[in-house]
């Protein structure tokens, strides 16, 4: 029995880390897609906005693939962590699975409408900023945590707005913010330098890169002091681990913000990348071992040793697969694009 506890510990971890690993493929893949259909709805040129979504038509739905292995994840090794968050996060997981399937639509529908091009093109510029709101809001309230059942399978015992928190609404306005950066630092990448677009873009980057270091800001003051499992690391012994962290973060935000001013816009995403893993990292370090603050922790939401086994037998396999796929996407379609891209055309 001894022996099975360790090997559902070291699985446990190591789906722990698969699992964090697809949230944040997840947003920096899609969330740079998102936040180009955020940029849309400020798009007036119908050409430009059709061109916006055909410069994503080769790598969104496969982008959108960590969303799904990650929930598979979830269900795989952490069930009881999966159906209790997943009752607690209805209301907001909802609206962001409609969000999603309403973009998804708008993207294959535009091309064959005549007369409808604007409709769907809202449907695809609001379908990515309520997705991107939706999720922002989940993961806050994630991080405050809920209320489980004492029965012999412990469930989310609690109401259905439960989620709704100030913060909650604030993690969904910071999620906007920061996928508008990624959005625009894509299209930069993505559009020929001659294009109007670009130069819109580079205004939308420059505006959105101080709103999002405010948000990140605010956040953390605030996890600060809302939360006392992130205040007990940040504060303790190893601060400093915590303070080079963040001086690491913020050279390559700046680098990332530089490197757009000079047209350098591939080097540009590749910093904001950088970005997103250090504080995705950060904030699972912060966590660990919690997978749901005061709630779950990955050890005692975890499967079975036996299933956990089978599941890393059956499932592990696909990762690497999925990533030399995402990687071989994004040298296919690597070429700039104008506007006379747009699908018709």
């Amino acid at each position: 029995m001894q022996s099975l506890s360790v090997i559902q510990n070291e699985l446990s971890f190591i789906w722990w880390i698969a699992l964090g690993l697809s949230f944040m493929l997840y947003i920096v893949l899609d969330g740079s897609d998102l936040g180009a259909g955020i940029f849309s709805l400020f798009v007036r040129d119908e050409d430009e906005r059709g061109a916006i979504m055909a410069s994503m038509a080769g790598t969104w739905d496969a982008n959108e693939t960590w969303l799904v292995v990650a929930g598979g994840i979830m269900f795989g090794s952490f069930p009881m962590v999966y159906g209790s968050a997943f009752h607690y996060l209805m209301i907001p997981l909802m609206f962001t699975l409609l969000s999603i399937i309403i973009r998804a639509v708008a993207l294959e529908f535009r091309v064959h409408s005549d007369s409808s091009k604007r409709f769907w093109d809202w449907g695809f510029g609001l379908g990515s900023l309520s997705a991107t709101f939706f999720a922002g809001m989940a993961l806050g309230a994630v991080l405050k945590g809920f209320p489980l059942s004492h029965g012999v399978l412990p469930n989310y015992e609690g109401g259905d707005l439960r989620f709704l928190s100030a913060f909650s609404l604030w993690t969904g306005v910071g999620a906007v913010v920061a996928a508008s950066l990624a959005g625009g630092l894509y299209l930069r990448a993505r559009f020929e330098r001659r294009c109007p677009l670009y130069e819109q873009a580079g205004n939308w980057v420059a505006a959105n890169f101080y709103l999002a270091l405010a948000a990140v800001v605010v956040t953390l003051i605030w996890s600060l002091f809302a939360f006392p499992w992130a205040a007990s690391k940040w504060t303790g012994p190893d601060a400093w681990i915590w303070l080079l962290l963040g001086a690491i973060i913020v050279f390559a935000a700046v680098k990332m913000r530089l490197a757009s001013a000079r047209q350098q816009d591939m080097t540009a995403m590749l910093w904001l990348s950088a970005v997103v893993v250090l504080m995705w990292g950060g904030m699972m370090a912060t966590m660990y071992p919690w997978l749901v603050p005061g709630t779950w922790t990955l050890y005692d939401g975890a499967n079975p040793s036996n299933s956990l086994v089978a599941f890393t037998l059956a499932v592990g396999g696909f990762i690497p697969v999925m990533l030399m796929y995402n990687w071989y996407q994004f040298w296919v379609f690597r070429a700039r694009i104008n506007k006379l891209a747009a699908y018709a055309h």
